[in-house]
């Protein structure tokens, strides 16, 4: 166990760590239905989630009929949160596998971080309400560092680094947002071929890909 590759290992939050979609899903729904656009299924939405909400429902938009006037947006935005906070974990689990791994990954001595696109506050009451906030050293939204630092820049990636001590970073995540973020702060990565992939999994570019949790721990001592 001393001899793990990594002090520090990364992970993103919807379709990495949790299965999020049924309480994503019907949040953009919700949001659409204020502007009287047609309902997404929940296969759609899926697909739309990994680079933070606002762009969610811009994708889910696009899908429906095109952008709206920014005013007509930025309340239907905040429809989105309203509905979305009120039901953020009522379907929301822990992907099978993931709390063995994080387990396994802290007894080898590494710290763990939540490096995720999603507002810090709805991410923090999400692991809040599933129990797994303390097993984090650091939790960083995509809002937490300001405009133009959310990934795929580097910056969350090295902030997390900086306030764990330092040491050999590693990260895991289910999409180009978290590879791109990955290659953008030289560290490897690790993608999930059953998260929320906006490419398939092999065509993301990470180091390794992985069908399960249970591979984690065995994929990252080979990195």
């Amino acid at each position: 166990m001393a001899d793990f590759p990594f002090e520090i290992v990364g992970f993103d939050l919807d379709g990495t760590l949790v299965d999020s979609n049924r309480d994503l899903g019907p949040a953009v729904n919700h949001a659409l239905t204020t502007v009287g656009r047609p309902l997404i299924s929940q296969d759609a939405t899926r697909n739309l989630i990994g680079g933070g909400a606002r762009r969610m429902l811009e994708r889910a938009f696009e899908l429906t009929g095109g952008e709206l006037p920014e005013d007509e947006f930025e309340g239907a935005y905040g429809e989105l949160l309203i509905h979305y906070e009120a039901h953020i974990a009522d379907h929301t689990v822990p992907y099978p596998g993931c709390l063995d791994a994080l387990d396994a990954l802290a007894q080898r001595g590494c710290k763990l971080a939540v490096i995720t696109n999603k507002i810090e506050v709805y991410s923090r009451k999400l692991l809040d309400a599933l129990g797994m906030t303390d097993r984090f050293q650091v939790i960083l939204g995509g809002d937490t560092l300001g405009p133009g630092r959310a990934k795929p820049a580097p910056d969350m990636i090295d902030t997390a680094i900086l306030m764990c001590g330092g040491g050999r970073f590693a990260m895991v995540g289910d999409s180009t947002f978290d590879v791109k973020a990955a290659r953008n702060a030289n560290v490897p990565v690790v993608a999930l071929s059953f998260g929320y992939n906006d490419l398939p999994a092999a065509d993301l570019g990470a180091d390794a890909v992985i069908d399960r949790y249970e591979d984690l721990v065995g994929v990252l001592e080979r990195l």
